[in-house]
């Protein structure tokens, strides 16, 4: 008979490692300003945002900061690139005022940073300072100013999908041939600006968490192990692991299981985060040959429950949000009060209906729903506390070697 040893961990349920979940809510005030007409899925007007975002579980906005977006060209701003300084420090504080947390995203540029774009912003151009050092200087008055504004970060992004770098040209980073690993060029660079950026972050706001994002998790975990790999090996300081997740550019919801997996296992010490993910529920996103999703509510429902369902099986996990969650053009004059030049269709709130989508109330079973811990307060509750509970308060019938719950509390089994 195969014996079990329990060595029981004396820590309550509330000790659980928090779990945080949202979205990246940018353009919010301007759709606000121009008159968008947002409803539950009732049809029932909402009157505060933030409010009924946080009533549907929600605990973390996510806001995205370009350094001087009036430099962005007119198709660039077209596409939602307004968020400065000032813009930020508004919007952050009413994120605060709401008992959510905030997340800050710097790009580092007056408009959009991604893995094709890492533009050098005007402003470091102008001094006598390479931008890897200026960066620190910017990053600490940017980080003073939300502070003395009431907006303070709790999350920190120090760069936005910087797989190849950021600040280019003198802090990117470039790929085998086989990418598989990086050459060496620029890596100390790049790793200096992660440091000054992050020695900014540390002594502004000492208790915010700093994130690293990339995107290469799903479709190329091995690349994406690299990487980190080169930031421990340069000994950049930050918390938490971020990376991009879209299913019609990176694969199916297995593929970012197993990048996870990679991640987990090369960096246990670290928590990682889905700083930015989505699916559409109506026209053709991405990839011709990555629509794994019909293009209806439901589709993009069974996309969340699936994507919640893997991560929740991760314990390093901690973070999931969806990217452009308020895109709502219902109830603006198209000709005068545009808010962008294009509708987004895998944002959770219907463009000709303005009414939230079935997948916005998915998204609280990944910090609190029924898959997690207070499944099991409510099995205990009823007297049903004699089985085992993994950490994501699923039942194991028979339970390997792990940590799970027992009698309400954390038990390992070895």
């Amino acid at each position: 008979m195969k014996k079990t040893l329990l060595l029981i961990l004396w820590a309550p349920l509330c000790c659980f490692a928090q779990k945080y979940v949202g979205g990246d809510i940018s353009l919010l005030p301007t759709y606000i300003e121009h008159g968008a007409n947002y409803k539950d899925k009732d049809g029932k007007k909402i009157s505060d945002m933030l409010v009924f975002l946080k009533e549907q579980g929600m605990n973390t906005m996510r806001v995205r900061l370009f350094v001087d977006p009036s430099n962005a060209t007119d198709k660039e701003k077209g596409e939602g690139v307004r968020q400065d300084l000032e813009y930020v420090k508004a919007l952050g504080k009413q994120i605060k005022d709401a008992g959510l947390s905030f997340m800050l995203d710097f790009h580092y540029s007056d408009t959009w940073a991604d893995p094709s774009h890492q533009t050098l912003p005007q402003e470091f151009q102008m001094v006598n300072t390479p931008a890897y050092e200026y960066i620190y200087t910017y990053t600490k008055a940017s980080l003073e100013a939300l502070v003395e504004a009431g907006a303070t970060p709790d999350f920190i992004q120090i760069g936005n999908e910087i797989s190849f770098g950021m600040l280019w040209d003198g802090c990117k980073v470039t790929a085998n041939s086989a990418w598989t690993a990086y050459k060496d060029d620029n890596w100390s660079s790049l790793a200096t600006a992660l440091k000054n950026a992050g020695k900014a972050c540390r002594e502004i706001c000492p208790n915010a968490k700093i994130i690293i994002h990339t995107e290469q998790c799903a479709n190329n975990p091995t690349l994406d192990v690299a990487f980190f790999k080169r930031i421990k090996d340069n000994e950049v300081d930050y918390d938490i692991i971020g990376t991009s997740y879209y299913p019609y550019y990176k694969g199916r919801v297995s593929s970012l299981d197993k990048g996870l997996t990679q991640l987990e296992t090369n960096f246990p010490e670290k928590k990682i985060m889905i700083v930015e993910t989505g699916c559409t529920y109506h026209y053709k996103m991405g990839d011709e040959d990555k629509q794994y999703y019909p293009l209806t509510y439901e589709g993009q429902r069974q996309f969340t429950e699936d994507l919640i369902t893997m991560l929740n099986k991760h314990q390093n996990v901690n973070g999931l949000f969806w990217w452009f969650l308020e895109a709502n053009e219902y109830g603006l004059d198209w000709n005068t009060k545009r808010v962008t030049d294009e509708w987004y269709n895998a944002s959770l709130f219907d463009n000709e209906t303005g009414r939230a989508l079935p997948a916005l109330y998915e998204l609280k079973n990944f910090a609190n729903g029924s898959s997690g811990i207070n499944e099991v307060r409510g099995k205990m509750s009823e007297g049903r506390d004699d089985k085992y509970y993994d950490l994501n308060g699923r039942q194991v019938k028979t339970p390997r070697k792990g940590i799970y719950i027992l009698n309400g509390k954390k038990v390992i089994v070895r």
